[in-house]
């Protein structure tokens, strides 16, 4: 319930309007990953943990500010048809030589772009760059997060294709912000990966493999409801917008087997995990006496309208 508290402390404080996992859903999946860390590396993620919570966002923030940032969060794996995950490569300078990189671009490079953030935060373990560390750490776990979303592996990535406009925020947001304060986050020690890259891409895949029933059970309970008991309505900083119903995704939630919930679980064990690995990977350094004076001055963020993303409705 402490942390329940102030994630919606942190939300009312950065009132957006939620990206992707949203803004809940990704400042608690960072903040719950640092539980599982081992003694040595608490020194530094316990003490910090507010700063990996609430910069768990920034990469989302970044996608309307920096060319570039965009394509880090997803991958559509449907565009490369139904043997996607065997036609391809597994690291990118092979993709760069089967494919052009504007089209691998086009379409995401989710998988690819969080590994070189793992190797990133490897670098800096190594050079004992705290702000380094910090910034890397909280940039991975945002990373890591979007590809255990089902709707980042898809190019029908918001149910545009299937007339389920605002589907995507639904699952990743709308969920979340109603039913996780019941969830259960404990999901053991981190362990050691072996093969990041190869790990990264499990993930995806099983992701992916999702997106049927997410689209499925959201067209079978619309069925099932009114409009007016599919939708409720709320107030949100000072506006009364439309949102769904508590009682439909709760229904949402029961019919896909809590797997919102998993994905969350899923994507706290592997963040958790790939921090220890950057870690042990750098040589286990020692995290209570770093280098530089902390954390890197806050980023300035300031949207591009020249800059096109996705739009993803979240209602």
């Amino acid at each position: 319930m402490k942390i329940f508290l102030i994630l919606i402390t942190l939300f009312l404080l950065f009132p957006e309007p939620p990206l992707f996992w949203g803004f809940y859903a990704h400042s608690l999946i960072n903040r719950q990953a640092v539980f599982s860390l081992p003694p040595e590396m608490m020194p530094l993620y316990k003490s910090e943990i507010e700063f990996i919570t609430e910069k768990a966002v920034n990469p989302d923030r970044r996608r309307y500010a920096v060319v570039g940032e965009a394509e880090k969060h997803y991958i559509d794996l449907d565009h490369y048809g139904d043997s996607a995950i065997h036609i391809l490569p597994k690291y990118w300078p092979e993709a760069i030589q089967k494919f052009p990189e504007d089209t691998l671009r086009a379409h995401g490079i989710g998988p690819w772009s969080a590994y070189q953030t793992f190797l990133g935060l490897t670098r800096a373990f190594d050079q004992k760059n705290k702000a380094a560390i910090l910034r890397l750490s909280a940039d991975l776990g945002h990373y890591l997060g979007d590809l255990n979303v089902p709707l980042h592996t898809t190019k029908n990535y918001n149910g545009q294709l299937t007339g389920q406009e605002g589907i995507h925020g639904f699952w990743e947001s709308r969920v979340p912000e109603l039913l996780a304060k019941d969830y259960s986050f404990w999901v053991g020690k981190a362990e050691y990966v072996e093969k990041p890259q190869l790990a990264i891409w499990d993930a995806v895949v099983r992701a992916h493999s999702m997106v049927d029933s997410v689209l499925r059970v959201e067209r079978e309970l619309t069925a099932q409801f009114p409009d007016d008991q599919k939708y409720s309505y709320e107030e949100r900083n000072g506006l009364t917008v439309r949102v769904y119903s508590r009682d439909f995704t709760t229904a949402y939630a029961i019919a896909l087997d809590h797997q919102v919930e998993r994905q969350m679980r899923k994507s706290i064990k592997m963040i958790a995990d790939f921090w220890y690995t950057a870690w042990i990977n750098a040589g286990q350094p020692d995290l209570r006496n770093l280098s530089g004076s902390g954390k890197d001055e806050d980023e300035k963020i300031a949207p591009d309208p020249k800059i096109k993303v996705r739009s993803h409705d979240n209602e």
